[in-house]
């Protein structure tokens, strides 16, 4: 498996728009992109910084909304050069994929494919894959 970069660290927050403020206003990082999954009720903000980005998560219903005790960071994700390959040399050193993506790789934000590790298989370090769409 080769790792290009990190390609992001997702960090929850209670609201996008509160936290705008210390990423806009405070560091001078502007926004590259907002994004609503279709079947998670949360909103995501990009935030490009360098050859990285900074993801900003938050819950966009009462139901989801992120309480102060889950914010912070809350995972980091590895951009692959192929993910599926990296998911099948994963499975074979015994590392599972989170439960939500044992049918394999999602289309996530910018249309790349991710898929999240278990943490049970990575000392709690919750461990994101993403394989940039090819241009």
């Amino acid at each position: 498996m080769k790792i290009k970069r990190i390609e992001h660290v997702g960090i929850n927050v209670g609201s996008l728009e509160t936290s705008k403020r210390l990423w806009e206003e405070c560091f001078g990082i502007s926004i590259g992109e907002v994004s609503r999954p279709k079947k998670i009720p949360i909103e995501i903000a990009m935030y490009p910084i360098g050859e990285s980005m900074v993801e900003l998560v938050a819950g966009t219903t009462p139901e989801s909304i992120i309480p102060e005790s889950n914010r912070g960071i809350n995972h980091i994700c590895f951009e692959v050069e192929n993910i599926d390959e990296a998911i099948a040399e994963l499975k074979e050193k015994g590392i599972r994929l989170a439960k939500l993506f044992t049918d394999g790789p999602r289309i996530g934000h910018g249309g790349c494919r991710v898929v999240f590790l278990d943490t049970a298989d990575t000392d709690n370090c919750l461990i994101e894959l993403a394989e940039l769409p090819r241009s």
